[in-house]
């Protein structure tokens, strides 16, 4: 195909493993119709990013908004502000731009050009997280929400991860590590206690962590190729 023709084996391998996985689970353990669509949406959005591709925006706004539909039905509140607030409307920001940031010359099939952090910048992004953590813990759980620090930690990250994202810098992925981490034991801990079906939630949030080990490595090679040219 040739939309695929920059795909690297593992790549195709992974999207065709999680996608097979996904639709035997939707039939196996009864999972809901959004389910199946949030996690395969969001596997072909992230998977995008990671191969710095500007499609991955248009699925992001699929995932995000089913994504909110059945956070909500959990009680998470902190994950349908974020998907239905935050996450939803910047898909578009992010298709306008990256597509106003592409590369010139592409290495190993991305289309837009990658940046890094700086000392400062670390030291911004650092503080920032903890300020905001802590307040957005305190409001989740006025509100009467579950799993309220773990709630707050992975929307906080999760928000700083977007734009760095936004911003094309490659340490998004730190960031986007720990937020998959944390969601993991935030639906295991929510399946249990409320007795969930959405396994699927599980599944993607499983891969998206296996994505962003994936993404990390291949914009830290890109990045350095690209410094590279510009020398």
């Amino acid at each position: 195909m040739k939309i695929l023709k920059d795909w690297t084996l593992f790549e195709k391998l992974w999207l065709v493993t999680f996608t097979l996985v996904n639709v035997y689970l939707f039939f196996a353990w009864d999972d809901t119709i959004f389910g199946l669509i949030t996690s395969i949406s969001g596997m072909l959005c992230v998977v995008l990013v990671a191969k710095g591709k500007v499609s991955n925006y248009y699925f992001g706004i699929i995932q995000t908004g089913t994504y909110a539909y059945i956070s909500y039905g959990y009680g998470l509140y902190g994950e349908v502000m974020l998907n239905a607030l935050f996450y939803f409307p910047l898909q578009f920001v992010g298709i306008y731009l990256w597509k106003n940031h592409k590369t010139k010359h592409t290495v190993k099939g991305e289309e837009i050009q990658i940046s890094s952090l700086t000392k400062k910048g670390w030291g911004i992004t650092l503080s920032t997280f903890l300020v905001i953590f802590v307040l957005y813990a305190y409001l989740l759980e006025k509100l009467g929400g579950n799993v309220v620090w773990i709630d707050s930690a992975s929307t906080t990250l999760s928000v700083i991860a977007q734009i760095l994202m936004l911003k094309r810098l490659t340490e998004q992925w730190l960031f986007w590590i720990a937020v998959n981490v944390l969601s993991i034991a935030l639906w295991v801990k929510a399946l249990i206690l409320q007795d969930g079906n959405d396994v699927s939630m599980l599944v993607m949030w499983s891969a998206f962590l296996i994505n962003s080990i994936y993404g990390y490595y291949n914009w830290s090679k890109v990045y350095k190729k690209q410094k590279g040219e510009e020398i």
